[in-house]
């Protein structure tokens, strides 16, 4: 038994528990709360009529449901799991807060009862890439690895599992960051950029929640940053910081070729199965916070095998001659343009959808350099759309721009226009939000188009 486990969750029997959110992640930790034997209420405002039967099971367990319109209202809790998509300073957090409450997280939990060292990486562009690059290295070097947080599995039911040799791997978003008040032995930060500005009252607020993945470590924790980010090359740790820079001299930098960590080769970016530059840049990210836990050997097998996460410039099919890909992660403007720069020759692009309310000025130069018909749907189109069309170097005579609506019949025209030998790249630079629950609902849906061609 893990007694960091045994001992927090005992220490909860008596107190009244309010878990906000009955989604993904919070759903296994209301099922650990009452095998402790605490008062539970699971609150969420999907009305009772549209819950699942696994929430609807958690109910017959013994949890007390406030559900619809009036979820948080009579809500009294010691103690209150907050939903990563729920921000901390929502008056009813707040109101609960005032008259005492403390307000913690599945994951905050997490980070006090794992047993074994973890690993987190958060960023705008990259996450789970990176993340999912550094879990392969792990378990390639014969290490049991557990890998979580904002993909994969809810870690903490898991914790009773776990030893102190394994490796816990998380990737943490700003929503799971904000109030989090421990970070990971290993942090990494890809890159920084506009994102969820819908959420977040404001950049600042968003930069300040991404360097909580750092700002608790002690002088023993490690700190991989890029130094060729403008925000992240800012950054420093209270450890050891390590940078690494596709474009310069770094502790972990490209010369010849070939990535290098502390001046000695390690993998030569050619044998780099994934394309594009940015994927470079996450081996560059993951070698560096691998350092003394994985060998050469065993990152250059990785990079060799890897085939990329799903939904991430992912090659759905190619029909007559014309290479189709997902891209659906790219929910921002600089995803979009990390995945453009992949391919050597232009490409139709589908892009728009959900309006984060972040700017798209970026994207146009991006757009007229790398594109050569343009198919847009969703909220975003205008914007998009707006950003081409200011841009000096934008011709219409060789980047044809078509308003489609939503996101469907996008992807048809698309195909339709599309030639042997072109690569049609849905890449959205927006979120799924206006037609879709998620990015991946969203990627599920165009490989689906896709294959029906």
């Amino acid at each position: 038994m893990n007694s960091a486990f045994d001992t927090y969750f005992t220490g909860l029997k008596n107190k009244k528990i309010a878990v906000l959110g009955l989604g993904v992640s919070n759903r296994p930790l209301v099922r650990l709360l009452l095998e402790y034997g605490c008062d539970v209420v699971g609150c969420d405002r999907t009305p009772r009529e549209k819950l699942d039967a696994e929430v609807l099971e958690l109910e017959n367990l013994g949890c007390r449901l406030h559900v619809g319109d009036g979820y948080l209202d009579g809500v009294e809790a010691d103690i209150l799991f907050r939903t990563p998509g729920m921000h901390p300073n929502n008056p009813a957090i707040e109101a609960l807060r005032s008259r005492g409450a403390e307000v913690t997280s599945e994951m905050e939990v997490f980070f006090e009862v794992c047993p074994c060292p973890i690993i987190g990486v958060t960023g705008s562009d990259g996450k789970t890439t990176t993340t999912t690059l550094i879990s392969e290295m792990l378990k390639a070097e014969g290490k049991t690895v557990w890998l979580g947080g904002n993909i994969g599995t809810p870690l903490l039911p898991l914790v009773r599992q776990m030893q102190e040799t394994d490796v816990a791997v998380v990737e943490l978003s700003s929503f799971q960051l904000m109030d989090m008040k421990r970070s990971p032995q290993r942090a990494v930060v890809t890159n920084l950029a506009p994102n969820h500005l819908d959420i977040h009252k404001d950049m600042q607020e968003y930069v300040d929640a991404k360097k909580n993945i750092f700002r608790y470590q002690d002088g023993s924790g490690l700190l991989v940053l890029n130094a060729d980010n403008a925000i992240t090359a800012a950054f420093r740790g209270n450890g050891t910081t390590r940078f690494f820079s596709r474009k310069g001299m770094a502790y972990v930098c490209i010369e010849d070729g070939v990535i290098c960590r502390d001046g000695r080769p390690v993998l030569p970016t050619k044998d780099i199965l994934i394309p594009g530059v940015h994927n470079i840049e996450n081996y560059m990210a993951a070698i560096a916070v691998v350092e003394g836990l994985v060998s050469d050997e065993t990152i250059r097998h990785v990079a060799k095998t890897f085939g990329g996460v799903e939904h991430r410039i992912e090659l759905v099919r190619v029909k007559d001659g014309v290479r189709f890909y997902n891209d659906s992660i790219a929910s921002s403007p600089s995803r979009t343009i990390a995945g453009l720069r992949s391919f050597p020759e232009k490409v139709i692009l589908i892009a728009g959808g959900y309006d984060k309310h972040i700017p798209y000025d970026v994207l146009g130069p991006e757009i007229c350099a790398h594109v050569k018909k343009l198919f847009l749907g969703g909220a975003t189109g205008g914007k998009i759309r707006e950003a081409v069309e200011s841009c000096p170097e934008y011709d219409p005579k060789t980047l044809e721009i078509v308003d489609c609506g939503s996101f469907e019949p996008a992807v048809r025209a698309a195909a339709a226009a599309a030639k042997p030998g072109d690569v049609v790249l849905m890449s959205p630079a927006s979120a799924a939000f206006d037609q879709f629950k998620n990015f991946m609902v969203r990627g599920a849906f165009f490989k689906k188009l896709v294959k029906e061609l």
